[in-house]
Order: C-alpha cells, then structure tokens, then sequence
C-alpha cells in the first residue's frame, strides 16, 4: 500500500473534520443527557387560576350555586347551572379572584349576555356603559395589586332568564398568530379577529398559548377535573353548554372538546387522565373522539386515573375497594395496585381497539417513585410490561416533614434539598431515579414523569403566613432554585436517558398548600421566575 505525504494543507482538513465531528458527537451527547422532552400539567377550572386559560373569563368563574356568600334565597337553575328563576333572591359569584396584577389586562372589558334582567359589579370592576345584552365594565387591579371581580345577577325574568354571560377582553388577534393580542385592526394586515366577535373561534388566551407553546406534552389531569370525581357514565361528562368549567372538585372540569382543540392548537402530544370509575362506553366515547379530533401526528398518552398508590385521594379508596371486591388479594393496599393494573389494561385495550392498534397512542401506568418495589409489582402483574409503553412517577425534591423545624431562613431550604440527610434532598432524588430506571430497564418499558420539581409544602399550615410557609414560599421565588432546576433536568435526563418529564404545573399563585406554578401567573416576567428561567434552558 502506498502512503501519500500528508501537507499542511490537509493536515489542517483533516485536523478541521476531526474537530467538527467531535464538536457534533458532543453536542449530540449533550442533547440526549441535558435536552429531555419537556411537558407540563394544566391546572385546575378555578376562578383563582392564575393560568388564566380561556378567552371568556367566565369559564373559570365559581358556580352561582357554589358561591354561599354572593348567592342567597332559593334560587332554581337550568341545565347548564344558571339561575332560570331567583325567588326573590341575588345569584353572584366571583368571576376572577386573587389573580395578582399582571394576569390579565387592566381596562374595558364587554359582558355579553342573552335575556332580560340586571347585573352588578363589585371589587375591581365598575360599570361603564350598558345596553340591552351589552355591558362594557373596567378591571383594574385594587391597592393590594391582585384582581378581585364580582358579579351578581339581581334581577332575571323567569320568562326570558338572563344567561349565558360572557367576559371579554379588549382588542383581539391577528388570524395568523393566535399566541399575540393585538389592541386592534391596525396591528393586522387585514385578518383581524376581535375577541368580541371571535370568542367562539379563539376560545383560549392567548398569553396561555404563548406560555404553552414550549411544552411538547401537555398533562390534562388537573383540567380535566378527574381527581376525587365519582363520574361513570359519557352523559355526565363536562358540556361547552354549561356557564363555567369551574367548581369544587368532583364538579369541576373542562370538556374533552376544549383540550382537544388545545392539544391541536399547540401542536402538542396530550396526556389524557380517564376517570377512576369511568364505565366502558365512557372509555370507548372518549377514545372515540380522541381518535376522530386530534391531530392525526399527535400521540395521546393514555393514564387510568391518578396516585392510585396515595391514600389522600378517593380513587385510591375505590381501587381498593373494587380490588378486595373482586378477590384479587386478601391484602387491601395489593387488592387495590392489582385492581389498578387490571382495569388499566382492560382501557389500554379499549383504546387498543378504537385505534386499530398501539402504535398511535402512549399506554402508561403510575406509580410512586420512593417505591421501585412497587413498580416492579406493578409491572409483572398479569404481565403488564408487555402491554404498556412506559411508567411514569413524580419525582418531586423537597424538605421532609421532620426536617422542616431546621428551617429558620430561605439558604436554610436550599441546604436542606442537598443534604444527604434530606430523604428527598436532590441527590437522595437521583438514587431512587437509578433504582428506578433499574426496574424498568428491566422489563423494557421508559421511565417517564408525570409531574416533576420542587414540593416545598409543609402539612397542617392554613396560612401562607404559618411557619416554615415563608421561607418555603421565599425559596420558591429566590434566583438559587434556578440553577437547582437546571441542575436537577439535567440529571434526570442523564439518569433516564431523555427521558419524557412533565412538570407540576401551570402558573400558579404560591399558596399553604404548595408553590405549584413555575410561574406564580402567566404574564409574570422571567426575571422575577426563577423556576421558569431554569426550565427555558431546556427548550
């Protein structure tokens, strides 16, 4: 074999080539160790959501007939919950409540409404002009900057009951680009679409679309409104008809309608969270229209029901039941993980047989990620591994309860979530994510999360004022959780290998009872977001 003399010249080419590849081995390396897929959870139907997801603020408004303090006399109501007849008596409720300055914006808002009768505002909002159907009112957030808006219906005639109340924003959007309001028709090169004429075809905010967009899974567990709901059948399912989505849990909820059409506006894969006792026909319906709507490139991840493992939550109680009900164990806690595994691959199956298949959809168990244990239980029962696509857990970091008393300051927290004598320090984290990986590893099936980052919670506290609340919450909102963010994706997809990790949650204000929002309200700057500045590294 003859050797040619290498020159300078190709000595620099080849020196040039040597590094491109390295530098694109690298780059490849780190986006498969440091780029895991990002999804993230809705929220609940609430009047406080600070995610503030629909165009028509109404959506998320309480229920005249939850609202005890606004509402009184004997009040009837129709179908879809508005009050058809008042007796004498005053429907009200709270429209937006405790959303902080900068969730929605100040100014005229219409009220659209069909029937006769009279409405009163209060709080945060005054009435500026009226007009048979058409109310215009102005919202501005008060002294103690949050937006607090009341509505009240005094007047209704049963004959031509007022109803279907609508609250619109000014402005609109350009046809082309529903993730930016416009103020008006000279923003547009002539497809302008007013949100007072449009609200039927925009239906959602578009800030929450252009928070939204980034995530390329979107969990609707919370939106859906399935946690403690006792719903069997496909009639009772959440209508577009009804007044608002909103409601007490076990009331609350979206339809199935509107987070299609969310899952197809964002061109993102849905995470669907089937009802606990959901009957078969409900199934099938609801994989029906699943199937039919959805995007056909998009894969829907399919979960039955939600932390079956936690006791806190009534379908724990029902899997349980129904377990120990069909002998599937003498022990109640097995009876209920067997049960669970059983009905989640008879709706696999379900979904299986809409489908045509299992290649379209994402079969998922849940179970808790302090337990591999369980997993591996989970996954052999009748065989399960070979029948779903992945397993997913949440593998929150936080401050165990019997370490809250250390907690005197906001560097205190931080300390604690790397101390090895935190059981849920980040690096204890990593250790039940290995465990956790070697189980499914095992049988051949992805770890994935179904909620993810911080849970800085402390149990029995009423009051964002109550001990260690302050500093937990302080934690929440201090620059140091933006490189604990960072640093903990980054682990988690070097630990799962890219692994799919769905963050817990939406915007949402910081309250006793957890700092769930990456952001405590959807137009919240970055720079005031640590958890969320974290997060944008990875999109």
């Amino acid at each position: 074999m003859k050797f040619l003399p290498i020159t300078w010249t190709v000595f620099r080419s080849i020196t040039f080539s040597v590094v491109l590849l390295f530098t694109l081995l690298s780059s490849l390396s780190l986006h498969a160790v440091g780029k895991p897929l990002l999804g993230i959870n809705t929220n609940e139907v609430m009047q406080v959501d600070s995610s503030v997801p629909f165009l028509n603020l109404f959506k998320q408004a309480l229920p005249f007939r939850d609202s005890r303090q606004l509402t009184r006399g004997n009040i009837a109501y129709d179908k879809d919950g508005w009050p058809r007849n008042l007796n004498g008596g005053v429907a009200g409720t709270n429209l937006i409540h405790w959303l902080p300055a900068g969730t929605i914006p100040e100014g005229n808002y219409t009220v659209l409404y069909e029937g006769e009768g009279t409405l009163r505002y209060t709080d945060d909002a005054k009435l500026v002009s009226k007009s048979p159907g058409r109310e215009i009112i102005r919202i501005v957030s008060g002294s103690d900057r949050f937006f607090k808006v009341t509505l009240s219906i005094i007047k209704s005639n049963p004959r031509n009951y007022l109803r279907n109340i609508r609250l619109l924003p000014a402005g609109g959007i350009c046809a082309n680009n529903p993730f930016k309001r416009v103020l008006n028709a000279r923003s547009c090169r002539g497809n302008y679409l007013a949100f007072e004429k449009h609200y039927k075809k925009i239906l959602f905010n578009p800030d929450y679309l252009n928070f939204m967009r980034d995530f390329k899974v979107i969990r609707f567990m919370n939106m859906s409104g399935i946690t403690r709901n006792p719903i069997t059948s496909w009639n009772r399912m959440p209508r577009m008809s009804q007044a608002t989505w909103a409601g007490s849990e076990g009331v609350r909820g979206a339809p199935l309608e509107v987070m299609v059409k969310l899952a197809n506006k964002l061109n993102a894969h849905p995470w669907f969270t089937l009802p606990h006792a959901a009957d078969n026909n409900l199934i099938r319906q609801y994989a029906s229209y699943v199937k039919q709507h959805l995007r056909p490139h998009l894969k829907p991840y399919i979960e039955y029901t939600n932390e079956t493992w936690n006791g806190a939550f009534s379908q724990a109680h029902y899997t349980k039941t129904m377990g120990i009900k069909q002998r599937l164990d003498t022990n109640r806690a097995q009876a209920g993980h067997k049960f669970y595994v059983k009905r989640s691959l008879e709706i696999m199956r379900i979904w299986e047989q809409v489908y045509g298949g299992h290649q379209r959809i994402t079969r998922v168990l849940g179970g808790f990620a302090a337990s591999p244990k369980m997993t591996e239980l989970l996954l052999k029962y009748m065989n399960a591994y070979q029948r779903i696509d992945a397993f997913a857990i949440a593998p929150y970091f936080y401050v165990h309860n019997r370490h809250l008393t250390q907690i005197k300051s906001v560097p205190d927290v931080f300390k604690l979530l790397k101390d090895p004598k935190n059981p849920y320090s980040l690096g204890n984290v990593y250790k039940m994510l290995e465990k956790q990986v070697a189980v499914t590893k095992k049988y051949k099936v992805k770890l994935i999360a179904y909620e993810a980052g911080q849970h800085l919670i402390a149990p029995k506290t009423r009051s964002i004022k109550d001990f260690p609340n302050p500093f937990l919450i302080g934690a929440n909102r201090a620059n140091p959780m933006e490189k604990m963010y960072i640093e903990y994706i980054q682990n988690w997809g070097r630990i799962t290998g890219n692994g799919l990790m769905t963050l817990f949650s939406s915007p949402k204000t910081y309250q006793f009872y957890g700092s769930w929002g990456v952001k405590e309200y959807i137009n919240q700057p970055a720079n005031k977001a640590p958890k969320y500045r974290g997060i944008k590294r990875f999109f």
